[in-house]
């Protein structure tokens, strides 16, 4: 994708004008694709026969919720997705996060925030550099250029944008303790990730790149501080 603009953008909301006003806004920005759906059943007939590059997805559905929509998404995708919700519960968005969200916006919101959190993502995500780098972690390569996991058994994942964002970041230090401001900055562009959200990614940025994320060797806590990507010895 050489311009995000590109994206193809699902807003998944139960209120048709604040969805309505939503698609709108996007288009506006400039996005050329974006298609709304009222329920979890029309987001995931969308979703399977549209392909969008990003969700964006209020928790509280007529048929069910946001966290079961994405649940259900995530057995096949990855793609990145954005809760919006007017629930402000560290409980509900750290739920969101453990399941793989890439952001949480709670409403009332100002458009503009949102239009930036969109292009945040979406630049995360696939916004990459114009060449590949491999990242070598022992049996382990990642491909920074589209965030792909190759494990030594033959296996793949994709990291979502908040582990990709993270991962970079730790790349570019290597060896060197980042303090968890940092990350949270590389992640959420301020401290928003400070903290337990933090921590829920790279949990699962560790069960995508160790070999046993209980005894990590790569990614590694510096008590107090940060996090270190340890190097590769030789």
């Amino acid at each position: 994708m050489r311009d995000i603009h590109e994206a193809r953008i699902l807003a998944v909301e139960d209120d048709p004008t604040l969805r309505e006003v939503v698609c709108e806004l996007i288009e506006r920005e400039g996005f050329r694709e974006v298609r709304g759906a009222g329920t979890v059943a029309d987001a995931l007939t969308t979703f399977s026969t549209w392909r969008p590059d990003l969700l964006l997805i209020d928790i509280m559905l007529p048929d069910g919720n946001g966290f079961d929509l994405l649940r259900s998404i995530r057995q096949t995708s990855q793609v990145p997705a954005i809760i919006l919700s007017a629930r402000d519960e560290d409980e509900a968005r750290l739920r969101g996060l453990g399941l793989g969200a890439d952001d949480y916006v709670t409403k009332p919101f100002l458009p503009r925030e949102l239009l930036l959190r969109i292009s945040a993502v979406l630049r995360r995500t696939y916004g990459a550099g114009d060449s590949p780098r491999l990242l070598r972690l022992g049996r382990t390569t990642v491909d920074m250029g589209s965030g792909e996991v190759s494990k030594a058994s033959g296996a793949r994942e994709t990291l979502t944008s908040k582990e990709y964002a993270i991962l970079e970041r730790l790349a570019r230090s290597r060896g060197l303790i980042v303090t968890t401001d940092d990350l949270a900055r590389a992640a959420w562009g301020d401290d928003y990730g400070y903290g337990n959200a933090l921590m829920v990614h790279v949990r699962r940025l560790r069960e995508k790149v160790e070999d046993d994320p209980s005894r990590p060797q790569w990614i590694l806590t510096t008590r107090g501080l940060g996090y270190r990507l340890a190097k590769e010895e030789g």
